[in-house]
């Protein structure tokens, strides 16, 4: 049986697990160590302490928020079980009614990125212009370069909004085409054949 959620107490690593809660709550975006420790003038492997401590205290099943590493740091979002009351008060435009060809062009760029219009219009089979520009203005794909230096097409990347959106700790976390069942081999054809025609 859980133990009651307990107040930190008062020690030095609980004084900074304190801090280092406040941090995560008022930041707009998942902290890293790195940049915990910057903010805390304290060493990595206590901060690191002080999260684990964090991690336990606001863990599913046992608080309304969780504290979790994505996006390549840590950051608190509301626990499943008051997820749907959230979504009720407050709607992510960014979550929100997110189509099946939005789907397909983040999934495209998240594998194969940075890559260009005319290579995800080559997988889908479709114009990718419009749907291009949605996910850029929800912020979950960002401009990542030219093909070329001489002005080629601009190429997409997917943003650190991408990975807590979906809550992955960083584009390493998806899946991988062999456990995607039966279409997988399509799938990477589909990528490989588009990777080959792009250049070096």
């Amino acid at each position: 049986m859980d133990r009651p959620l307990r107040l930190i107490t008062a020690n030095p690593v609980d004084q900074l697990a304190r801090t280092v809660e406040a941090l995560l709550v008022v930041a707009s975006q998942p902290l890293s160590v790195e940049e915990l420790v910057a903010a805390t003038a304290d060493e990595a492997e206590r901060i690191e302490t002080g999260l684990g401590l964090l991690a336990d205290r606001y863990r599913e099943g046992r608080s309304g928020i969780v504290l979790e590493q994505v996006a390549g740091g840590w950051a608190f979002r509301a626990s499943r079980e008051a997820a749907e009351a959230c979504g009720r008060l407050f709607e992510r435009p960014v979550e929100r009614g997110l189509s099946a060809a939005a789907m397909e062009t983040l999934a495209i760029v998240a594998y194969l990125g940075p890559c260009t219009r005319p290579d995800i219009a080559r997988i889908r089979g479709v114009a990718a212009d419009s749907v291009v520009a949605g996910l850029l203005e929800r912020g979950l794909i960002a401009e990542a370069g030219r093909e070329n230096e001489a002005g080629g097409a601009v190429r997409y990347k997917t943003t650190p909004l991408f990975e807590r959106v979906f809550g992955l700790e960083s584009l390493a976390a998806l899946p991988r085409l062999d456990d995607l069942g039966g279409e997988a081999d399509e799938i990477r054809a589909r990528l490989e054949a588009v990777a080959e025609k792009r250049p070096a």
